[in-house]
């Protein structure tokens, strides 16, 4: 396939920003912080854990090393689960993140099948990558193989008429409002059927 296929945008949509590592989390502070958002006091979350009130002091203050039944324990009292105990909370804050694509704005990426418009180009760090696709091809053999890469995809008939080919599917006929979901590992390829160039919306997740 010719140019950039929709695999190579993917990899460059991944690398527009630093790579995020979890920070490994203190036990002592995540079980302080579980505790304190019940707003109970140390006597009643040990007690509520059935263990003395100076076992749960030092496992705050990092000063003894719980084993698991002592964590199993913990859960319980804390009325969460083990793996809770080692998962920060999620940030609910809004980040106010927001990207407006004007129609003549958006980067093109053209192929010998498709040509790509590229939408919220500017935010890095994506968790989705969003692109419209003008369909080219006519003819599955007009494909240099599947595409297939990591994630799931979601696609949006915009204009025209398509066919979706799948690895391990009957092809399916697609117009205008339809759309699918479907794993993106799984070999994939779409044509156009119309007249003219069909337009599909795509999104492809990329966590």
């Amino acid at each position: 396939m010719a140019g950039q296929d929709p695999k190579s945008l993917i990899s460059i949509a991944r690398e527009t920003g630093e790579t995020a590592f979890a920070k490994p989390v203190d036990l002592g502070a995540r079980v302080r912080e579980v505790r304190k958002a019940q707003g109970w006091t140390l006597e009643r979350a040990a007690r509520q854990a059935g263990m003395a009130r100076s076992t749960l002091s030092k496992i705050e203050n990092g000063l003894m090393s719980p084993t698991y039944d002592a964590l199993k324990k913990l859960a319980v009292g804390l009325e969460i689960s083990v793996p809770q105990l080692f998962t920060p909370p999620e940030d609910d804050r809004a980040t106010g993140r927001l990207a407006v694509t004007r129609t003549d704005e958006a980067t093109r990426h053209p192929t010998a099948t498709y040509e790509h418009d590229m939408l919220a180009e500017v935010l890095t760090r994506k968790r989705m990558l969003p692109y419209r696709a003008r369909v080219r091809a006519r003819d599955m053999a007009e494909f240099d193989g599947w595409v297939r890469h990591d994630g799931e995809e979601f696609l949006y008939v915009l204009t025209g008429v398509i066919r979706l080919y799948t690895e391990f599917y009957e092809p399916v006929e697609m117009r205008r409002g339809d759309s699918a979901y479907y794993d993106a590992r799984m070999g994939h390829n779409v044509i156009s059927l119309s007249p003219e160039d069909a337009t599909i919306l795509w999104v492809t997740s990329l966590v």
